[in-house]
């Protein structure tokens, strides 16, 4: 009994060390990947210019150029967006009344809830520097 006893002692204590292993390197992989998405813009031109200035090797001149030019349309395509954007959601509802109209009721909650947390994480993703929930 006493054997058996040291056994699971000795298996307990291994697990818990693998365990730590994973915790501890997802923790680290989540650190990493936060710290890299706080270093970087969220979105709008700054993210696509820091993405080109590091891709393309920008040169200070260029990177200005590019800049006010990535600034000065990114305002037109927003504009165009406003504009866009009622349509764009009165068929997205139309699209999610379709789907639900195939489901049973509790899928239809479901999807509901999927549909919401998807679009909540999206808009967040937009606005907060990629952070997600």
């Amino acid at each position: 009994m006493l054997n058996r006893s040291k056994t699971w002692a000795v298996v307990l204590l291994v697990a818990t060390f693998v365990a730590g292993i994973a915790v501890g390197a997802g923790g680290r992989a989540l650190w990493a990947r936060r710290a890299e998405a706080a270093a970087s813009p969220s979105h709008g031109p700054d993210r696509m210019l820091a993405s080109l200035a590091q891709e393309l090797r920008l040169t200070p001149a260029e990177h200005d150029s590019l800049a006010a030019i990535l600034q000065q349309h990114w305002t037109r395509m927003n504009a165009v967006w406003d504009a866009v954007r009622p349509r764009f959601d009165s068929v997205r509802v139309e699209m999610d009344s379709a789907v639900v109209r195939q489901l049973t009721p509790d899928q239809a909650a479901k999807y509901r809830d999927h549909v919401t947390r998807y679009r909540h994480r999206q808009e967040q993703e937009r606005q907060g520097g990629g952070k997600k929930q």
